[in-house]
């Protein structure tokens, strides 16, 4: 009798599955990132500001922003310490916190898996749609301002800004195709297209002469002003907890344990500078009642004041810093999507790579689903507000994960250990993103984006997710409800 493990049998091999023949190893995402590909992958959060600084600002007032920015990136800083440990436990993972949920909550709720997964891609994978938006709003606004016509086919609309967005997604998910390890060299270079116009934004302003801090606002106050801030720290907590993004790549990187922990660390503190400098800089120049009024393009005019005739080259500049976020988006996405699909979180048929380690049926998925959200939702916040009602959920199950892996896996091997204190910070952290979630996701009249119908489409992504599962379970897998799932 063997001493080693049973290991049960795999399931069926997929019979339209391309990535390997019956014998061979099966494709594996390389290990071929260090920690400052990681790092460089977090640059993505100080250039999402982008899409909600400037609603921020005009509906907060430029201090309350500031405040509340600055808050966002606290809670993030405290979530993303706690995820470094989960990254060291699960260094095969590239789920990230949607795993540390899963893992901490299968055997009280395994539901918990899908829904927290599913919350998890959709507002990664649909920043593409945010930004490739936002990116054909600069070309209109900087270079094509007399393109004003549209088209509309029921809930679907086209015009200038869609149309340059949806053929940039089309050249972007052509690169995705080649695979991440081989276009980081496109990540290096829009990262340090980002550092540009940043250092503009928010070096430039204090030396120009015209900014002043005396016509800045705190538009938040008494028991209406709280339930405010709630709701804005809502809508910013994809922006500011995105940082975590580091962890989604952990079995992509040389020494995982090392590397995840430093580019997680290393994003947070980045992006905690950035979000109090920005949006402080930007208020003391631009002014509040400019930002107000043109919340997206609003750049495009600093640019020009600041630089003056080299406004063009700033622009392709901020537009290849959301091409960053973009590519960094459809990763992390498709990752996820693929980690579903072989943990048994959904259908087994998104849950392969092809001959190069590529995910390309979740790209696929990625692509259509993104298509529709830009022609149909169209606002960049309306798109954001949607995808944040399942984002922070899989924040609260992730976090309240890390709690319970330490009550029900004492002895587990945890390469990143943390003090005994982060556990009651866990429980606390969770608390407070529960009341962050239930008033922000109904309170969307308080910032005047979203509405029923984005309310709707976020909760409807989490029941088919839920549905998928179910099939997969049931019918591909031919398993009960309770039993264990893959890791």
């Amino acid at each position: 009798m063997s001493s080693q493990p049973q290991i049960p049998a795999p399931p069926s091999p997929d019979p339209s599955d391309s990535s390997g023949s019956a014998g061979a190893p099966a494709p594996a995402l390389p290990k071929k990132m260090s920690w400052f590909d990681g790092f460089a992958m977090s640059l993505t959060m100080p250039a999402a500001l982008i899409a909600s600084l400037g609603a921020s600002i005009g509906g907060l007032g430029a201090w309350g922003a500031i405040a509340l920015w600055a808050a966002s990136m606290v809670l993030a800083t405290a979530t993303n310490w706690i995820y470094t440990e989960m990254a060291a436990m699960f260094p095969d993972s590239s789920g990230g916190i949607a795993h540390y949920a899963t893992e901490g909550w299968k055997k009280r709720a395994p539901v918990v898996g899908p829904i927290a997964s599913i919350g998890y891609w959709f507002p990664w994978t649909t920043a593409l749609a945010v930004y490739s938006g936002i990116i054909g709003s600069f070309v209109q606004a900087q270079w094509f301002p007399g393109q004003d016509w549209s088209m509309e086919f029921g809930p679907v609309k086209v015009d200038f800004p869609i149309a340059v967005g949806l053929l940039v997604m089309l050249l972007l998910f052509s690169a995705a195709m080649i695979g991440l390890h081989v276009a980081m060299w496109v990540v290096y270079v829009t990262g340090g297209a980002l550092l540009v116009p940043l250092a503009v934004f928010i070096v430039l302003p204090l030396f120009s002469g015209d900014w002043s801090a005396q016509g800045l606002h705190w538009n938040l106050h008494g028991a209406a002003g709280l339930r405010e801030a709630l709701v804005w720290l809502y809508v910013m907590a994809w922006t500011s907890f995105g940082v975590e993004v580091c962890a989604t790549f952990a079995p992509e990187y040389k020494d995982t344990v090392r590397d995840t922990s430093r580019a997680l660390r290393a994003g947070v503190l980045f992006s905690l500078g950035v979000f109090i400098l920005l949006p402080l800089t930007l208020s003391g120049y631009v002014g509040e009642k400019a930002i107000g009024e043109e919340p997206t393009t609003f750049f495009i005019g600093a640019f020009q004041h600041l630089v003056g005739g080299a406004s063009d080259l700033m622009v392709v500049f901020l537009i290849a810093s959301l091409l960053l976020i973009m590519i960094t988006g459809l990763a992390d996405g498709s990752r996820v999507l693929y980690e579903m699909g072989k943990a048994g979180l959904t259908i087994r048929q998104v849950g392969v790579l092809n001959k190069r380690g590529v995910p390309v049926r979740a790209l696929l998925v990625a692509l259509v689903l993104n298509v529709f959200v830009l022609t149909v939702l169209q606002t960049p916040l309306a798109i954001i507000v949607t995808g944040n009602l399942g984002y922070i959920l899989a924040h609260v199950l992730a976090v309240s994960g890390f709690a319970l892996l330490r009550k029900d896996r004492p002895d587990a091997v945890r390469p990143i250990r943390l003090p005994r204190f982060f556990v009651p910070l866990a429980w606390t952290l969770t608390g407070f993103l529960t009341v962050v979630l239930v008033v922000g996701a109904t309170g969307f009249s308080i910032t005047g984006y979203g509405g029923y119908t984005e309310l709707g489409v976020a909760l409807a992504v989490l029941v088919v997710a839920v549905l998928l599962w179910l099939y997969r379970t049931k019918v591909q897998d031919r398993q009960h409800i309770t039993d264990d799932r893959p890791a």
